[in-house]
């Protein structure tokens, strides 16, 4: 289904908002689709008809389509099918046993027979996505309306692009998303991280000193871009799950300028080729982590061909702090890949990442516990497995607990069998979006086992303000002070600070206050609103390092969720927040376009 087809299929069942009002492709058309996205249902998928680049004086014929997404009820459409569905099909075939009689050899056969189309096909033909050609001199990435996002981007990126490689020997093809700067007519960075696919074969190019050749195809049938993002195994062709979930054969055609294949139906298709000498700088860019990543070398694209459809469409999706596009397309990933992650944890029974705790950064998980250990092993199985061994904060839950997105539920059985015995904290590889463990690339991990019942005692409850002004006794620093769960044996503290030294040294003086406090955080009186449960979860987890950040003691256990400084002795940067800019909002609010309610504005801190 191409992108005109998904638009019909939207505008059908009223998930399409169209903006025909002309808008800058430079913060004006993100800032709209980052609102959009922020509606408690996700809003609807944007068609903005008329982009335009006020820098240059230049107004585009291509559409820009953003938020596609951007809900269940979208995703679902997209994949054309349930999604638990297609986890189940996938289940069924992990657990396919051989056939005992004649029956099940019939009934085999059928399954088998279903499997066919998984395999994409190459055409000897050209495709849709090749009906315009321009190669050489006339490349010229600026025709394509790419987005700048944010005031401190580095420029404009690519934000939805599938990009396509394969390795030294063209035996094993990767499909993956990573952002793209545009540097200018004909150059692309290149931001495939030090753990990804693209970025181990881009190794096997450089110690062979050869060009390595990529393509890069937008648009298209929305699952190609959703399949970029799959987490399989090395080496595994994730169009192989285009094939399982729309039950036909992807038809694939090859690249004009590379010998890559991209699927026949794409809008846009950008090939060329990286030199493995040449590095530039890429970034500053604001990021899904609701930070800015910081600038830093990665390889180089040079453009030798763009291609595209007679009536293209530009897909973009916009990042910063959640909620964003990507909590939908992750909530698919969650439910698919569970039979798979089951293969290596056959005792655990689901699990589910918080939009707020951006994917790596917090994980629950519930489990069946058969033997004393068995959480810290599932810890160390999860921090094993591929993408999941980014993940910094894993929380693990018996079989009794609640259901996992019922999070009311689930706190208050989490608190009423904590003990500070329950933390389990290690070192492993930290995604390189991190910015808060002192080295990058690892850092602490924290695990926390809430599998055992064990019956803490409840300390003696006390008003936030009388608990102020006792803390305010002995901790000069605090601003504010609330309390969470204040009915369960371990409420949660919340205290604000104006830092003037390390946390570690304010800790310790918490014991004196140990019969009114059991979990503390810490946070940062600016851009903090302690009141704001759901943005103080995506501050601290992603704040913290467990190594160096959780003070445990026999009754309290403290969490440092500050900026770190050279007062904490950090010596990286730290980067700042990912924030709209007012005058961009004005006008898209004096245009009658931006209806984002300001209760949400101001939850969500844009």
């Amino acid at each position: 289904m191409d992108m005109k087809k998904t638009l019909d299929l939207l505008r059908t069942n009223n998930e399409l908002r169209v903006i025909d009002t002309p808008l800058d492709i430079y913060l004006e058309i993100p800032h709209l689709a980052y609102a959009e996205v922020k509606k408690p249902d996700g809003g609807k998928a944007l068609l903005f008809t008329h982009p335009l680049d006020k820098s240059r004086g230049k107004t585009y014929d291509t559409p820009v389509v953003m938020n596609l997404f951007g809900s269940y009820k979208r995703t679902e459409l997209l994949f054309g099918r349930d999604v638990e569905g297609v986890a189940t099909e996938i289940e069924t075939l992990l657990h396919m046993k051989p056939p005992q009689n004649f029956k099940e050899k019939i009934g085999m056969l059928g399954d088998l027979f279903a499997m066919k189309d998984i395999f994409p096909k190459k055409l000897k033909r050209r495709g849709s996505c090749q009906e315009i050609i321009q190669e050489g001199d006339a490349v010229n990435l600026y025709d394509l309306p790419v987005l700048t996002t944010w005031e401190e981007d580095g420029g404009p990126f690519i934000t939805m692009g599938q990009v396509y490689t394969q390795s030294l020997e063209g035996g094993l093809v990767n499909l993956g998303m990573y952002r793209l700067q545009l540097y200018d007519n004909n150059h692309l960075g290149m931001h495939w991280q030090i753990h990804k696919d693209a970025s181990h074969f881009f190794d096997q190019y450089q110690r062979a000193g050869k060009k390595m050749p990529v393509s890069i195809a937008i648009g298209g049938d929305a699952l190609y871009t959703w399949c970029a993002t799959a987490p399989l195994p090395y080496g595994v062709n994730e169009l192989l799950l285009y094939g399982l979930v729309k039950k036909e054969s992807l038809k694939l055609v090859q690249s004009i300028t590379t010998p890559l294949y991209i699927p026949e139906d794409v809008d846009f298709v950008i090939e060329g080729w990286v030199d493995p000498e040449k590095l530039a700088l890429e970034g500053p860019f604001g990021d899904h982590t609701g930070y800015y990543t910081l600038a830093e070398h990665y390889p180089v694209m040079e453009v030798s061909a763009i291609t595209s459809r007679k009536k293209p469409y530009f897909l973009a999706t916009v990042v910063g702090k959640p909620p964003l596009e990507d909590k939908y397309m992750g909530w698919a990933t969650e439910r698919i890949f569970l039979p798979l992650l089951k293969t290596n944890a056959a005792d655990l029974i689901d699990y589910h990442m918080p939009e707020n705790g951006v994917f790596h950064n917090l994980i629950l998980a519930k489990m069946k516990p058969l033997y004393k250990g068995h959480a810290k092993q599932f810890m160390h199985i999860f921090w094993g497995s591929g993408q999941m061994s980014f993940v910094k904060h894993a929380l693990f839950f018996g079989e009794d607990a609640p259901k996992l997105t019922n999070y009311e539920a689930l706190v208050t059985y989490a608190l009423n069998r904590f003990l500070p015995k329950s933390l389990f904290i290690s070192e492993g590889i930290t995604d390189a979006l991190d910015h808060s463990s002192p080295e990058n690339l690892i850092g602490g991990k924290l695990g926390i086992d809430l599998t055992a019942s064990h019956s803490p005692k409840a300390p003696v409850s006390i008003q936030s303000s009388e608990l102020f002004e006792k803390l305010s006794h002995i901790i000069p620093e605090v601003r504010e002070v609330t309390q969470y769960m204040r009915h369960t044996a371990n409420p949660i503290t919340v205290i604000s600070v104006r830092k003037t030294r390390p946390l570690k040294e304010c800790f310790p003086l918490l014991e004196s206050l140990n019969e009114f406090l059991r979990i503390v955080i810490i946070v940062d009186e600016e851009k903090n609103d302690i009141h704001n449960p759901y943005m103080l979860i995506w501050r601290v987890t992603n704040n913290m390092d467990a190594l160096r950040d959780i003070y445990r003691s026999e009754s309290i256990v403290g969490i440092d969720g500050t900026r770190k400084t050279c007062l904490d002795g950090f010596e990286r940067e730290w980067p700042g927040d990912v924030e709209c800019t007012a005058a961009v909002v004005e006008r898209l609010k004096e245009l009658s376009l931006w209806d984002l309610e300001p209760k949400l504005e101001k939850k969500y801190q844009l």
